[in-house]
């Protein structure tokens, strides 16, 4: 019973690292370096992560993950196989001002 108690156990500790493992690191290509991007992307290595960050220079950030295909050497299989991988945050939300309180209408008199 032992035995079949550490089996088990070895098997749910195995199934829990290949989950961990397979779970995608991500990476925002809107602030990456060529190394995060190359590291992270499959199919893209330096000369094409090299190309993101001149096309992101050169165009401002991607306003979307299907933007990428338009650097060259990247096509939209590309950014299809790394859509799990892909963020697009531009960076710190920008911080809103609280909308002015509105002064209440005045009734109007009527003759």
């Amino acid at each position: 019973m032992k035995s079949f108690i550490h089996i088990v156990f070895a098997a749910a500790l195995s199934l829990l690292i290949a989950v961990q493992a397979m779970a995608a690191e991500k990476v925002n290509i809107n602030t990456a370096d060529a190394a995060a991007l190359d590291r992270v992307l499959t199919g893209v290595g330096p000369a094409k992560a090299a190309a993101i960050v001149e096309y992101r220079k050169a165009n401002g950030p991607f306003k979307s993950a299907e933007e990428l295909a338009m650097v060259k050497g990247i096509g939209l299989s590309t950014v299809e196989q790394n859509r799990d991988r892909i963020e697009l945050r531009a960076g710190a939300a920008p911080v809103r001002k609280p909308a002015a309180a509105a002064t209440p209408a005045k009734p109007v008199a009527r003759r």
